[in-house]
């Protein structure tokens, strides 16, 4: 009888699928700061094969949708998490705790679903891998969220 349990058992977990975080304004959430609606039709591809698990770090940190745009006044993420940064909005507001709580946030959320794939938005000042954005130019650098996962060395993407 055990037997038959614990094959039953194994069918069940190789049916589960693999979790993945994506930034939820890729899934078509409005939680941009603009409040606009985007999609990306690779990533709701990969719903068909993984569990997709949506997060928005600005929305965790607290900002509300729309909100005025943001960018990191000097350096990048991870020179916002060592205190050497802050990120101001384009009325001169300070949402540098809204960011951090939100990679916070979304961090515990990774380690909660015991995730290790991440597919971040490109270019936020949240979740940009490779480049932000500042005074309207894209430049080299990560934004907070993508900073804290890579510092917790998970495996982190990218799309537009």
């Amino acid at each position: 009888m055990a037997n038959k349990i614990n094959k039953k058992e194994k069918i069940e977990k190789s049916k589960k699928k693999e979790k993945i975080i994506v930034s939820a304004c890729l899934l078509g959430e409005k939680c941009r700061y603009d409040g606009l609606v985007i999609k990306n039709s690779e990533i709701n591809k990969l719903a068909e094969k993984f569990e997709l698990i949506p997060v928005c770090p600005e929305v965790l940190g607290g900002l509300p949708v729309p909100r005025p745009p943001a960018e990191i006044e000097s350096g990048d993420g991870h020179t916002v998490l060592e205190g050497n940064s802050r990120i101001l909005d384009n009325l001169g507001n300070d949402v540098t705790v809204n960011f951090i709580k939100g990679a916070q946030t979304t961090l515990r959320i990774i380690q909660g679903h015991k995730v290790q794939r991440v597919i971040l938005k490109s270019k936020s000042p949240s979740c940009g891998l490779n480049n932000i954005i500042r005074n309207g130019h894209k430049i080299k650098g990560s934004g907070v969220t993508a900073a804290l996962l890579l510092q917790n060395r998970l495996s982190l993407e990218e799309f537009e």
